[in-house]
């Protein structure tokens, strides 16, 4: 029996192309001592992943040869460790269909949902939008929160959260497709296109009275028109780049910084989700009761088969996904989901277009 994986082959020079990765066979891997041996279910294809290959970030660049990275959802089939065999588990399983972990680089699932959500809105990725709006964005009822990469799959959950607590909700995506989406599906109270030659006088009209909170998917030229537009005692949680991972001439820092800082008073932060794990079950908490009872919809974009993790990711970076996309490797031994989410039937129709017509920079955070 034979490991599936898929290689980063060689580093790429411009945007990512398919012949940055290689699909290739390997003997089985065994289990040691306090290892488990995990079968992947699914991939999370995330834009950090490009920006992995370019520079050491908050891990080391990437080298050429090794199985490419990235989280995942298993089922355990063989232990030497505490956790039995047919435990479900997130952790590091990169893209392969079986991996070798120690036992306490995962963790075990509490199965109550579909098991993709524990890579989606239930996982790293809800979670992220839970943290970054709520305990750094801090919105207050009735203060207007804007969001870039609005319909990816951190967007689209910071957007929902906050008109859950009684925010004007803004979203920047790319598209009619992604902004009718988001206005008519959701319920933001306004879409603004990045791709319209009039995006500074639509973000200005729809945003007419200010900014408190800008949740920073994107960077780039963005967050230097957004900052501009910001209210006094404003906030601004940077969670992504994503304007600025497939490319090798990224653009310079956003120019007001630290006057606009200063003069408005505004707190601009950075973080990880990774820092905030003591907070991790509060988020998911709240998270999976919103989702019951129907205050939060769980919008996500499946791709089918290992094979095709390389382009999934590529088409991400393209902006063809709509809310959060995952790779399926093996098939789901869960039992039947006890939260509710919308079947991918319903949005299939919807990226089918979105890949057709994908723009210059992803909604995918």
């Amino acid at each position: 029996m034979h490991n599936r994986r898929v290689i980063y082959a060689r580093r790429p020079a411009g945007s990512l192309t398919a012949d940055t990765f290689r699909l290739e066979e390997s003997d089985m891997p065994e289990t040691g001592p306090g290892q488990v041996l995990c079968r992947t279910i699914f991939l999370s294809i995330d834009p950090a992943a490009r920006a992995w290959m370019q520079a050491r970030t908050y891990r080391e660049q990437l080298v050429e040869g090794v199985v490419m990275p990235g989280h995942g959802l298993a089922e355990v089939v063989a232990s030497d460790s505490e956790i039995p065999v047919g435990t479900i588990v997130t952790g590091p399983v990169g893209w392969q269909e079986y991996a070798q972990l120690d036992a306490t680089a995962v963790r075990v699932v509490e199965v109550r949902s579909a098991l993709s959500h524990y890579l989606g809105v239930l996982g790293i990725t809800g979670i992220t939008a839970y943290i970054g709006l709520m305990m750094l964005g801090r919105p207050r009822q009735g203060e207007t929160v804007l969001v870039s990469g609005a319909a990816g799959a951190t967007g689209n959950v910071v957007g929902q959260l906050a008109r859950i607590h009684g925010c004007r909700v803004v979203g920047i995506a790319g598209g009619a497709t992604k902004t009718a989406f988001l206005v008519n599906e959701l319920g933001f109270d306004a879409v603004v296109d990045h791709r319209s030659r009039s995006f500074a006088d639509d973000l200005k009209s729809a945003c007419h009275g200010g900014v408190d909170v800008y949740f920073d998917n994107v960077g780039g030229p963005i967050l230097e028109r957004v900052l501009r537009a910001m209210n006094v005692h404003g906030r601004i949680v940077c969670c992504g780049v994503v304007s600025q991972y497939d490319t090798d001439d990224p653009v310079p820092g956003p120019r007001g910084v630290p006057g606009l800082l200063t003069t408005k008073r505004l707190r601009m932060e950075g973080f990880i989700v990774h820092d905030h794990v003591h907070d991790w079950p509060i988020a998911r908490s709240e998270l999976e009761d919103h989702i019951v009872a129907g205050r939060l919809r769980v919008i996500e974009d499946v791709i089918e088969g290992l094979d095709q993790a390389p382009q999934a990711l590529i088409g991400l970076l393209e902006g063809s996904n709509l809310g959060k996309r995952v790779v399926r490797v093996a098939q789901d031994p869960a039992p039947t989901p006890l939260v509710p989410t919308r079947p991918n039937d319903d949005v299939s129709e919807e990226n089918r277009k979105l890949r057709r017509d994908a723009g210059p920079y992803s909604d995918s955070r």
